[in-house]
């Protein structure tokens, strides 16, 4: 065997002498048993504080609403009907009987864009899932049209309604300023109607 050089010698005399100090003395079984539990308990612990975590966060995919992708579709177009039925009743919030203001927020509810569980929560990705249900693949085109119309109107009517929120408080704003966004809203929410009206008869679900 080859002798070790003067200087590599040194460096695995040193290096020995650091795993020597850094070894623990021997400890009796006792001790070994009781970090053991300690371990256990921690880990235990953490899995709880971890489980708690889910519950109190759940994902949006469990937390969503529990119909079918179809009855999601059916209920929100059929939400998107009263709502437009029933616009003014829906959009005016009233504190008292002789004071009511314009509340543009319920139109984002009803667009699926509040809550998880509202039933056009996430609608593209609906939309999406359901393309494999077509009859007819010569209708994939029309469906991918309804579909990216629907997307962008509801993108549009989100926009109009949040602006017409704070449209009072805005530079230039006030009732008129409220009701002009509003107006606007509710004109892309017909046009998400009328999008989402396709996508269900090309589905042949009405």
């Amino acid at each position: 065997m080859r002798r070790v050089s003067g200087r590599l010698a040194t460096e695995v005399h040193a290096r020995n002498f650091r795993e020597e100090a850094e070894t623990p003395f021997p400890v009796s079984l006792e001790e070994v048993r009781r970090k053991d539990a300690t371990r256990r308990t921690a880990l235990e612990t953490a899995g709880r504080s971890l489980l708690g975590l889910v519950v109190a966060f759940p994902l949006p995919a469990l937390a969503a609403s529990k119909l079918s992708p179809t009855d999601r579709l059916l209920t929100g177009y059929k939400d998107i009907v009263y709502l437009l039925e029933n616009w003014d009743k829906e959009t005016t919030k009233c504190e008292s009987p002789t004071k009511c203001v314009r509340d543009a927020d319920v139109v984002r509810k009803y667009l699926g864009l509040r809550s998880t569980k509202d039933p056009l929560f996430q609608a593209e990705k609906t939309i999406q899932q359901l393309q494999g249900n077509l009859d007819d693949p010569d209708d994939i085109e029309q469906f991918i049209s309804a579909a990216e119309e629907f997307s962008s109107a509801q993108s549009m009517a989100n926009s109009m309604a949040y602006t017409s929120s704070f449209g009072e408080y805005n530079p230039g704003g006030g009732a008129d300023a409220v009701a002009r966004y509003l107006e606007i809203s509710r004109k892309q929410v017909i046009i998400c109607k009328s999008a989402l009206e396709k996508v269900l008869k090309l589905l042949k679900l009405i």
